[in-house]
């Protein structure tokens, strides 16, 4: 058995091994165990019987996974004894066998493996063996189960066993020449902050002062890895205090990280204007993610987590940053901004009596001549937009909004790409604060838009898209206001539409259906649909008619793609389908007429049976609009829509697909106001999956708790004498949801569902009653006169039916808030 450079094993060697391992854990085997032990002891000898072992259970895929794991734990025993008298060549087999063994397939053979790597950190410490490091990175960053459950096994172990030794290791590891060794040496203190946190507090004080060093690394690789450290120790919740002495020193490092290196790909990509054209790696190169983000986003975590405290710091240092004047300084006046806004939600209070000199100073930022201060303006004011908008109500405040609005409204139609970029977005971002404060500057905030919409390249019109979206949902009806022309009443001109329809008109009608540019543009319209209403009449056609053909398509593409002459993309359906919801929504019942004419109701239907929860999800929220608006063109399929709808409440997948499950038990509600007694087939089967929601109320999402408890409530309403004979089995956790529901008409409908069970069932509800005063309680005030009765008529049959001071006990059991709010039913 002798050792060759590449070592290979001998066949015959290979199988003897084999033999005996199996012989020995074979319980029906008639060999003598000793005997085979003995034979094993001598094998052991040879120089390279442990290289077989490795071999065995590593590569022996052919064995049972019984004699892998009995070469392993024989390989572990013998290297406690002759590990360091080892040639380093067998060392080095060894180590290289089990290392890709770390995320195995079989479990048993992970957590062999695992065993033994503790076993040779002990006895060969981890500055010996530097290749596990990378593959504990590797596997823990993997996506895949086995390797992160391997790589958890294996650290556990190693350093349960010699913590201390591990960690002395990276210390000694810590100054290494080598950049890549340093860097290794960051992500093994990442990675154990993550898993094993206690391990590492007795020595945070020597593990803060070395991370702060290596912020500073010449290496920005090296530096990133530390500058993750930060975020790995807020998120592993340890004592935020131990950190406190330390951020004087922290807070600058950060900050200079934070200033553009010199050969960052994005000052490249920042010099080019729009007449150059857009390249594959533009969006790689923005959203890189590197040292200077990392340290932004860390200054941001820290923001929240110490608020003011930062600022006497940081203050001063980006004060002088942004006082250094000079082309040359340009970076760190750009830094300076960048910290502004990473500190924007953190540090508010402190900042807040500054705010508005702080907007004043980034105003004329807009217009500097360099094109990456003019982005980072447009992101830093952004982050200001909640208090921008705030003091819309003083004369100061409007003008300063006036200038931010108008301001980025030029950025907009900067020629730098970059630029455009930023304001875009930062315009969308002010647009949600601001709402219907836009609506006097509509008339140029949409010429703005459509002239970039005119001028952008692919890359940067989804962020215009985006930014039309999202004025339409903050504005709403008022995009459809008209101006008188030429004095005459009847000459109504549709001004704002005038300026914004033709356009986007144009560019659906250039788009053909398989082009992925359609997504943003479909998006674009769900929201202009939504917010004109009834304004979205006249393009409403051929928009309805343009999401049916692309569904129509897809569905075939998706069986064949040959004949729909396109490949299947869910997107396509997923955006259609939302689109339609937007119609329904706009529309009303003005969309009933183009449903009769298609076979939406079909397509539908395949829809919600879809196996991708996406495309289930925007199909079953169409079904709830369509409910509402023309139920009569569902009423054909409406048992198949209940069913598959009810089939998504009762799935052992539910905390997966929670919103399918939300959109499907909120169009079942919508159905059933609709359908009335239609829908009694299939009322206990919902009733039967709505009760486990209702009782597991603290596990799942907060809207399907909501969903359910109405639904529940309308299934009542509209067939008492089916679910009021069950009431007792769901009335406590049912109350519990609809006191916590706020007040509308979806709730007035579930409080009409708890009349009519209470009223066919009064005894129902006994045992819950105290439950149910507070849901009744838990209303600001019922608008509908007929259902404030139908409460009060409630109520007052309880305390009659209630004698000998079983009322009053009930009363005695509730909080003084809820006995003033039911006093306004005179009980």
């Amino acid at each position: 058995m002798a050792t060759s450079v590449a070592w290979q094993p001998q066949e015959q060697g290979f199988n003897e091994i084999c033999r005996l391992l199996e012989q020995q854990i074979s319980p029906s085997s008639t060999a003598d165990k000793s005997q085979i032990w003995q034979q094993l002891q001598q094998y052991s000898q040879f120089p390279d019987f442990n290289n077989y072992l490795a071999f065995i259970l590593a590569r022996a895929e052919g064995k049972s996974v019984e004699i892998r794991q009995a070469a392993g734990l024989l390989l572990k025993n013998n290297l406690r004894t002759a590990y360091k008298s080892m040639s380093p060549s067998n060392q080095q087999y060894i180590k290289s066998e089990l290392l890709p063994c770390l995320g195995a397939a079989d479990r048993h053979i992970r957590s062999t493996v695992g065993t033994i790597v503790s076993v040779v950190v002990q006895l060969g410490g981890i500055a010996g063996w530097l290749e596990l490091l990378q593959a504990l990175v590797t596997c823990l960053d993997s996506n895949d189960i086995n390797h992160m459950e391997g790589a958890m096994d294996a650290l556990s172990k190693a350093l349960f066993v010699s913590m201390d030794q591990y960690l002395q290791g990276l210390f000694l590891l810590s100054n290494d020449p080598s950049a890549e060794v340093r860097k290794l040496v960051c992500a093994a203190f990442n990675l154990l902050i993550e898993v094993r946190p206690s391990f590492l507090e007795p020595h945070l004080r020597n593990l803060f002062e070395y991370m702060l060093q290596v912020n500073k690394d010449t290496d920005d690789d090296v530096a990133l890895e530390a500058c993750e450290f930060w975020h790995s120790y807020f998120e592993a919740q340890l004592p935020h205090e131990n950190l406190k002495e330390f951020l004087p020193r922290l807070v600058p490092v950060l900050l200079s990280n934070m200033i553009y290196a010199d050969d960052d790909e994005s000052l490249v990509e920042a010099e080019e204007d729009e007449s150059l054209p857009d390249r594959d790696q533009d969006d790689d190169i923005v959203n890189v993610w590197n040292l200077r983000k990392c340290s932004a986003a860390a200054l941001d975590v820290l923001s929240n987590v110490f608020g003011d405290e930062i600022l006497p710091t940081l203050m001063p240092v980006i004060q002088a940053k942004l006082s250094a004047s000079g082309d040359e300084a340009w970076k760190d006046r750009e830094a300076a901004v960048l910290a502004l806004g990473a500190i924007a939600e953190g540090c508010i209070k402190g900042l807040y009596p500054h705010l508005s000199e702080i907007v004043a100073f980034l105003i004329p930022l807009l217009d500097d001549k360099f094109p990456l201060i003019r982005s980072i303006s447009c992101w830093t004011l952004s982050r200001f937009s909640k208090f921008i908008v705030q003091d819309i109500g003083h004369q100061n405040g409007r003008e300063q909004f006036e200038k931010v609005l108008m301001g980025l409204l030029k950025r907009i139609l900067d020629t730098n790409k970059r630029v455009q970029e930023a304001a875009c977005s930062a315009f969308a971002t002010l647009e949600e604060e601001a709402a219907e404060e836009l609506a006097p500057r509509l008339e140029i905030i949409l010429q703005h838009l459509m002239m970039a919409f005119g001028k952008y390249q692919r890359r940067n019109l989804r962020i215009v898209y985006d930014a039309i979206g999202t004025l339409a949902d903050a504005v709403g009806f008022e995009l459809n206001q008209k101006y008188v022309a030429n004095n005459y009443l009847d000459d109504m001109q549709p001004v704002y539409l005038d300026i914004l329809m033709p356009p986007l008109i144009a560019k659906w009608q250039l788009l053909p259906n398989s082009d992925k540019d359609l997504f943003p543009l479909l998006e674009c319209f769900t929201s202009i649909a939504q917010a004109l209403g009834a304004g979205f009449t006249q393009f409403a056609q051929p928009v309805f008619q343009r999401c049916i053909n692309i569904i129509q398509t897809q569905q075939l593409a998706k069986v064949d793609s040959v004949a729909a002459g396109a490949q299947y993309d869910k997107e396509f359906v997923v955006c259609c389908l939302d689109l339609l919801s937007g119609l329904a929504e706009g529309l009303g019942s003005g969309i009933e007429s183009l449903v009769a004419q298609s076979n939406l109701r079909d397509m539908l239907l395949q829809c919600c049976m879809d196996d991708a929860s996406d495309v289930r999800q925007s199909a079953f929220a169409l079904l709830g609009d369509l409910a509402r608006v023309c139920p009569v063109h569902l009423q054909a399929r409406l048992s198949d829509f209940l069913d598959i709808a009810a089939k998504q409440l009762n799935t052992p997948k539910l905390k997966e697909t929670v919103s399918v499950a939300n959109n499907a038990c909120w169009a079942i509600g919508e159905l059933a106001v609709k359908a009335r007694q239609e829908i009694s087939p299939i009322v206990m089967t919902v009733v039967l999956c709505l009760v486990p929601i209702l009782k597991h109320s603290e596990e799942l999402n907060k809207s399907l708790i909501e969903n359910s408890a109405i639904t529940l409530g309308r299934l009542a309403w509209v067939c008492p004498e089916l679910v009021s004979p069950h009431m007792e089995h769901f009335m406590q956790p049912w109350c519990i949801a609809l006191s916590m529901i706020r007040d509308d008409t979806e709730k007035e409908d579930a409080f009409r569902g708890l009349c009519a069970m209470v009223k066919a069932n009064p005894s129902g509800a006994l045992s819950s009653l105290v439950f149910m005063c507070r849901a009744i309680a838990s209303w600001h005030e019922i608008r509908s006169e007929e259902l404030h009765n139908e409460v009060c008529q409630v109520l007052h049959g309880y305390k009659q039916m209630l004698r000998n001071g079983a009322w009053d006990q009930c009363m005695s059991a509730l909080e003084p808030p809820v006995k003033d709010k039911l006093s306004k039913y005179q009980v």
